[in-house]
């Protein structure tokens, strides 16, 4: 097929040209495509954003895209730490630490914001000898597509589990083996997998995994977000924890879901309002949920 063989010559293509082919790409789907800008204009005002924050979003989205083929394909001999710089790497020393003394592992969150494709990757690339991560995914239903990005994110130090009920059993082993596992817990679950929860002040389908496998498994949450540089210069990835803790309560009370579905939402916001221009602003974040057959033990 033509499409592989032309996404693997851009696997080699310098970063700082990728992401000047996705600005140019950005502005031509939010130019061509009314649903799209739409959207894009609903969302960021919905969070109350100027046309100068939100703007530079345009072109973000564009890089994300293009940038893909490097993250995926690129030479598996080539790092990718020349091109992450850390802030907070000393909380992910000291929660390696504390993962190791109490035998759990830990739950990092991110979102659509800026590379979230980079974080599992740098994270792996620099402790996964150490402590290995489990990431969720939700497998691409083109089988060539889905072949090509398995193979791409298999990478040491960093497993992925489908979005599956036997993925959600492999990362509550993981954090049991006292591993880590990362999550983006602003994507819309299937229904059944979630509750509905303030985001930006609307009501949106949160998933409700990630509180879930924290409170099962004990293990405490952070939050870590990935941003561009400018003009291909790399990314900086930015660690932090929660700045409120998840409530206590069983998960079987709706009302308990419901408020920490409320309390990741709201980190999650925190963590947009911080780089508001890389986020994908036209996402269907307020989408109905479809049927949990996605959920299911083979997951299809």
């Amino acid at each position: 097929m033509l499409l592989p063989t032309i996404l693997r010559w851009m696997s080699r293509q310098p970063l700082a040209l990728l992401h000047a082919w996705g600005a140019i790409a950005g502005w031509l789907a939010y130019g061509l495509s009314p649903l799209y800008r739409r959207r894009f204009i609903a969302h960021a005002q919905l969070a109350g954003l100027s046309r100068a924050q939100w703007r530079p979003a345009v072109a973000s989205a564009g890089r994300m895209l293009l940038e893909l083929p490097f993250l995926w394909l690129r030479d598996a001999r080539v790092p990718l730490a020349p091109h992450v710089v850390w802030r907070g790497a000393e909380l992910v020393e000291q929660a390696i630490g504390e993962a190791e003394a109490r035998g759990r592992g830990i739950v990092f969150l991110t979102a659509h914001l800026g590379a979230f494709e980079v974080t599992a990757q740098a994270y792996a690339e620099r402790w996964g000898a150490r402590c290995p991560v489990t990431v969720l995914y939700r497998p691409a239903r083109k089988a060539w597509l889905r072949d090509m990005v398995d193979a791409a994110r298999a990478r040491p130090g960093l497993a992925t589990a489908p979005a599956t009920l036997a993925g959600v059993r492999q990362m509550m082993r993981a954090l049991r083996r006292g591993e880590f596992v990362g999550l983006l817990p602003d994507q819309v679950p299937p229904e059944g997998m979630g509750v509905w929860a303030p985001f930006f002040g609307r009501p949106a389908y949160t998933m409700t995994l990630a509180a879930r496998l924290a409170e099962q498994s004990g293990a405490p949450v952070m939050l870590m977000r990935c941003e561009r540089a400018p003009r291909g210069a790399g990314y900086v990835i930015h660690v932090s924890r929660m700045a409120e803790p998840l409530p206590p309560g069983s998960h079987a009370d709706e009302a308990h879901a419901v408020a920490c579905a409320s309390a990741i939402n709201r980190a999650v916001e925190a963590l947009v309002r911080e780089c508001p221009g890389q986020y994908l602003w036209a996402y269907d974040r307020y989408k109905q949920p479809n049927p949990t057959m996605a959920l299911d033990e083979g997951g299809r």
